[in-house]
């Protein structure tokens, strides 16, 4: 069997709305594939592998008849499943290509959201946390963020940063930044939309400050082992960064911001139980991550439909997107 795909998509809250209000040089949604590794266990197995990249292109080649193949074709292809390959991606190559653009448009005032999504054991935590000696794209992005204020001249213009780190475990939220074990309530303003309930923002003003807010949030982020996975996530992690910039404008004597926010997420991995061999709470866990999953499908396909149908031919009535049945799209 084939390593599991890891697939990362930048693309954010007014993305996932249909508005097609990013920079010319981005799409609304992009889709990337990544292939890690194997990991021990599938070396032990003696597991072959199946999945061939070119370009953009992923193919799954059947193991015993190379003419059966299934071809895929995404905005980026990652190849990572073997670091002495000339064509190896690692994860500054997986941040240029997916974080730069994000980072641009965030600080022209656009929301953006990065996902990982796979199943279980596929490498997400690794590609959006990573480790201290190979840093994944949230750790690189809050990086960037502070070079860049660092790097601005501009004494009309001012930067303030603040962030938020929660987990959505069995469709409740927990702050991971406050108190984990209270679960917190989701609420929607009228003009604002979605948003936690007594969740706990903080203001940092340095990379090495962010992340260790980050270490501090993982530290209390439920994981569990399981037959597949011996650290797997048993939780959804949320990582929001939201950017303020306050200008002045000596000419009209007049002050202006722009506020963007960046939701950053750790996908928990969709499970077949024949695999993880779960039973009580894990089995519980479980059913709610696949649940989750299943409806933020279920979302970007009624979004994709509404957005690529004919205006003249939509019916009178809006569109139906089931948001509302988990809390993870809400």
């Amino acid at each position: 069997s084939p390593p599991p795909l890891d697939a990362g998509l930048p693309l954010g809250a007014s993305a996932a709305r249909g508005k097609k209000n990013f920079g010319a040089s981005m799409s609304n949604v992009k889709v990337a594939v990544r292939v890690r590794p194997f990991n021990e266990r599938e070396r032990k197995l003696k597991t072959q592998c199946v999945v061939q990249m070119e370009g953009c292109d992923t193919r799954i080649v059947h193991p015993s008849n190379e003419k059966n193949e299934k071809k895929f074709t995404f905005d980026h292809s990652f190849w990572s499943a073997d670091p002495a390959d000339a064509h190896f991606v690692g994860q500054e190559d997986v941040f240029s290509a997916l974080g730069e653009e994000v980072l641009a448009n965030a600080f022209e005032g656009y929301n953006a959201c990065i996902f990982a999504y796979g199943q279980t054991g596929s490498g997400k935590t690794h590609t959006m946390m990573g480790t201290a000696d190979s840093p994944g794209v949230i750790p690189r992005l809050c990086n960037r963020i502070f070079a860049r204020i660092a790097a601005n001249m501009d004494s009309n213009l001012t930067f303030s940063v603040e962030c938020s780190y929660y987990e959505i475990y069995n469709e409740k939220v927990h702050d991971l930044l406050g108190n984990p074990t209270v679960p917190l309530k989701v609420r929607e303003h009228s003009v604002l939309g979605p948003y936690v309930e007594n969740l706990k923002k903080m203001t940092v003003d340095s990379a090495e400050t962010m992340g260790k807010i980050i270490e501090d949030g993982n530290k209390s982020r439920t994981t569990a082992a399981t037959a597949m996975n011996d650290t797997s996530s048993r939780s959804h992690a949320v990582f929001v960064i939201t950017l303020n910039q306050r200008f002045y404008d000596a000419a009209t004597n007049s002050t202006g911001e722009k506020l963007s926010r960046l939701n950053l997420i750790d996908l928990a991995g969709s499970e077949r139980q024949t695999k993880t061999k779960a039973s009580g709470a894990r089995l519980k866990e479980g059913a709610n991550i696949n649940k989750s999953l299943t409806t933020l499908g279920k979302v970007i396909s009624a979004l994709a439909e509404a957005s690529s149908a004919d205006p003249k031919k939509k019916k009178k009535t809006a569109d139906f997107i089931p948001s509302r049945d988990s809390v993870l799209t809400w």
